[in-house]
């Protein structure tokens, strides 16, 4: 073999030598790019994989501090809820505390009431027998009315003016009223119907007052004594006859016990 031939075949193997080492050479370089392409890929993810799981912590974390602050509003409500049901609890016991007071306190006061008036419905009819045995006397809802007419209390036709008889029976009433307490007397004064209603009027006012101002001069309070005269107009008797008119020519004594009174107005109201 000649040496131009020898130099030519190295030649020919020395380029494909370098043929072949630069096919495995971008070969290499093109596995080595692939493999960075799969590395930056794998980087991006791995940033965006980081990125969500800072923001998922960001959003924990303020949801962690939400959720603490609506715990402890909550709390504080639950403690607000704990007093005012404390609060209401005591109101209602004290409530029942009051309400069970004031039944005793109206028991009481009924029981009172109840006592006061049996012992002053004793004394009237006590009363009521002794001036019963003076004068015709009744009962009536507050208290007695004594009719002091012709058969006890006499007055002449036109005078206000006492008989001696009409002292003695006064003073008897007297004594009686002086025996007890808590009385309001009112004497009512009436006439015939002889005569005009305004003259009949103040004659009847005369011997209500005559008679008031002899149960003063016997001892009886005069605090406790008010009059008042009809006139003709409530005669007791009906007719003209001269004992129909001796009749009417009349006074009334009422007795009222304020006592009684005052506690049938309790009891009503307690009731």
């Amino acid at each position: 073999m000649n040496t131009k031939y020898l130099g030519w075949l190295l030649s020919v193997l020395m380029l494909a030598a370098m043929i072949i080492i630069a096919v495995l050479i971008f070969n290499r370089l093109g596995g080595v790019e692939r493999q960075m392409a799969a590395v930056a890929r794998q980087v991006d993810q791995a940033v965006e994989k980081a990125d969500r799981a800072e923001k998922s912590a960001q959003d924990a974390q303020h949801n962690a501090t939400q959720a603490k602050q609506e715990a402890a509003s909550a709390a504080q409500g639950r403690l607000r809820a704990e007093e005012a049901q404390r609060a209401a609890e005591e109101t209602a016991e004290q409530a029942l505390e009051d309400a069970s007071q004031a039944q005793q306190e109206r028991n009481q006061a009924v029981a009172e009431a109840d006592k006061i008036r049996r012992e002053r419905q004793q004394e009237l009819q006590r009363l009521e027998k002794a001036l019963g045995a003076i004068a015709d006397t009744r009962r009536n809802a507050l208290g007695l009315v004594m009719n002091l007419g012709e058969d006890a209390l006499k007055f002449d036709f036109d005078k206000a003016t006492l008989r001696p008889q009409n002292r003695e029976i006064l003073s008897r009433i007297a004594g009686v009223l002086l025996t007890s307490t808590d009385y309001t007397v009112y004497v009512y004064g009436h006439t015939d119907n002889v005569g005009s209603q305004s003259y009949n009027q103040r004659l009847s006012e005369r011997r209500a007052e005559t008679v008031r101002d002899y149960l003063v001069e016997a001892g009886v309070s005069p605090k406790i004594i008010s009059t008042e005269g009809y006139g003709k107009s409530r005669p007791l008797v009906k007719g003209n006859s001269p004992q129909a008119r001796a009749k009417n020519r009349r006074v009334e004594i009422g007795i009222v016990n304020t006592r009684i009174i005052g506690y049938q107005e309790v009891a009503q109201e307690e009731r």
